[in-house]
């Protein structure tokens, strides 16, 4: 047993990086309901195999009980004593209303959004390629403009910047070992460099020449 305690702490030895994943794995399974992370891979919004002849085929309900994937309605029918939420569509996105989400799941620090006169809530991170001008705050993992009292954008940034791995990652990005500049950055620099832009001055084409009609020529007698 003590053999295998050095092995394992022994510095810069693959052992030591597979049983930190392992730590934080367990860590996140721990952490999070069992039907998030699968609940985050489903994909919605397609046709149903079982009901493809009925017009209400179209998948968008998941069941955090059964967590086998995308339902249409009429597969609702049996899991009926279960608990279900509906996935709806905003940009192309999928998105749950805070009302549905919030009886199983603690949603601090992930930004809201009004449609259609209900507050939602984004499954997935949605990157932008850059923050726009003027902006204060952003998400912490994929750097989304967020209003100042918001962390996260969605639900799986929300995993992932919460994680043990991800947040010894973001220090070692803030603070680099012999680092000589004093305190650190707030923000994981971004490794993308700023297209700048180019601008080319063109010449403003000469019109051509034209023939005064005869019509306007001065006779003299």
């Amino acid at each position: 047993m003590k053999l295998k305690n050095r092995r394992i702490m022994g510095a810069g030895g693959p052992m030591e990086e597979e049983v930190g994943e392992e730590e934080d794995e367990e860590e996140q399974s721990n952490k999070w309901p069992p039907w998030l992370k699968p609940l985050l891979q489903t994909s919605f919004f397609v046709q149903c195999k079982l009901h493809a002849d009925s017009h209400r085929s179209e998948c968008n309900m998941y069941c955090l009980d059964c967590k086998n994937g995308a339902l249409c309605s009429i597969c609702l029918h049996f899991h009926k004593d279960h608990r279900a939420i509906q996935i709806r569509r905003s940009s192309y996105h999928d998105v749950i209303r805070v009302s549905e989400i919030q009886k199983f799941l603690d949603i601090a620090g992930v930004q809201t959004y009004i449609i259609n006169s209900a507050r939602i809530v984004f499954l997935n991170e949605r990157p932008q390629p850059r923050p726009g001008k003027g902006v204060t705050n952003t998400c912490q993992v994929c750097e989304r403009s967020l209003l100042d009292s918001f962390s996260f954008c969605s639900l799986g940034c929300k995993i992932v910047g919460t994680s043990k791995s991800f947040r010894s990652k973001k220090l070692c990005i803030e603070e680099p070992e012999g680092s000589d500049s004093g305190g650190g950055n707030s923000r994981i620099p971004s490794f993308t460099p700023e297209a700048t832009a180019t601008y080319r001055t063109t010449k403003r084409r000469k019109g051509v020449p034209h023939r005064a009609p005869l019509g306007a020529l001065i006779i003299q007698y």
